[in-house]
């Protein structure tokens, strides 16, 4: 047990693995790779045409933070694609990563995504966070309607919600699949004795869908649902994952009372303000069966890896995250823990930490 209380699991079991489980994740270690590769490229292409004035690599004025050492965050990165296709060998989930149905869809999406950098850079230059409260569509409490990561047309335009996914990908130079799973990977070993046919889960704030994708891959047979505030981004997230979909904000779930065996959240709390997270926290508490669980990912903090304290330091000053700082000085165990969801596993990659909570099981005469 480790300073959050969060047992670690064992690594990936290694009993029986059919031929097909094994194919399958070399088919996905070469996808990946090519996928890293071409982000990569274009990740270093966007910042050639952008021109960034700051080095986001570089600690905020007064803060003499080292950098890594060399060679630790490339090492953490090529971890992350291991872990994956570990999983998909040991079948925890399918082969997720696919060839593009053609090879102009790659390059349009690449394309799309450096042609923008120049507007975010433009739009970082002159602080310009708080555009797509202009947007139409922009609904929602006041600290969604800002341009999160400086993206054009925040999280309101079909555009933007087209874009999305592509973006992430460069900015983790192709990782930001792999960084996601690690919530599916908890998921599936806590389920890996369930029937599908009796599981309902909803991933919350599920923006452009592709961890939405992720779920009904993993569980085909189940009830899987999309929640997310955007128009735009439940829209895209229907079309990208087939699942059925609710455009409603976390802190008010369109679901009844103990009405779900899981929920996913996937990147949402360091984009919340600090008053916020308990009510979230709460509300997907309020909407999970007893014995249901919670698939939590989310950035690193510096607890868990204090020598990349500079680059999680550097991060929203850089990519305009306004709350990322009070999300780096929570206590995520206590949070859940004031809703009632206690914590039952942990597991890590890159820059992302996935954590996977409990509700209890009502015990008692009345269960009896």
């Amino acid at each position: 047990m480790d300073q959050t209380g969060i047992t670690p699991l064992p690594a990936n079991p290694e009993p029986h693995r059919p031929a097909a489980f094994r194919r399958d994740a070399r088919s996905h270690r070469a996808l990946s790779t090519a996928k890293a590769l071409w982000w990569t490229t274009n990740r270093a292409a966007g910042r050639a045409i952008a021109k960034p004035a700051d080095d986001e690599t570089a600690p905020p004025p007064g803060v003499d933070t080292p950098p890594p050492r060399a060679g630790r965050l490339r090492s953490a990165w090529l971890e992350a694609f291991e872990k994956d296709a570990a999983d998909v060998a040991a079948g925890l989930y399918p082969v997720t990563e696919t060839p593009p149905r053609n090879v102009a869809q790659p390059i349009r999406r690449a394309v799309d995504v450096i042609a923008d950098a120049r507007q975010v850079e433009a739009r970082r230059k002159r602080g310009g966070a708080v555009e797509a409260r202009e947007e139409e569509g922009s609904i929602g409490p006041t600290y969604y309607r800002q341009n999160f990561h400086y993206q054009t047309g925040g999280w309101f335009t079909a555009d933007s919600a087209k874009r999305y996914e592509a973006q992430v990908e460069a900015l983790f130079s192709g990782a930001a699949g792999a960084m996601r799973r690690r919530a599916l990977s908890l998921l599936a070993k806590a389920w890996r004795d369930q029937d599908q046919r009796d599981l309902k889960i909803a991933d919350i704030a599920c923006g452009s869908g592709a961890f939405l994708k992720d779920l009904k891959g993993a569980f085909p047979r189940a009830a899987v649902a999309g929640v997310d505030l955007s128009h735009a981004y439940a829209q895209e997230a229907g079309l990208r994952s087939g699942a059925g979909m609710a455009q409603a904000a976390a802190e008010r779930l369109p679901f009844a009372d103990v009405s779900l065996d899981g929920v996913s959240c996937i990147y949402l709390f360091h984009e919340l303000p600090p008053k916020v997270r308990p009510a979230v926290a709460a509300e997907l508490a309020r909407v999970l069966k007893p014995g249901g669980v919670l698939a939590f990912a989310d950035s690193i903090q510096t607890v868990d890896a204090p020598d990349l304290d500079r680059l999680l330091q550097a991060f929203p000053a850089f990519f305009h995250e306004p709350y990322f700082a009070s999300y780096q000085a929570t206590d995520l165990s206590a949070l859940f823990a004031g809703a009632g969801l206690l914590p039952e596993a942990r597991d890590s990659a890159f820059l992302t930490k996935a954590l996977l909570f409990r509700k209890p099981a009502a015990t008692g005469i009345a269960d009896a």
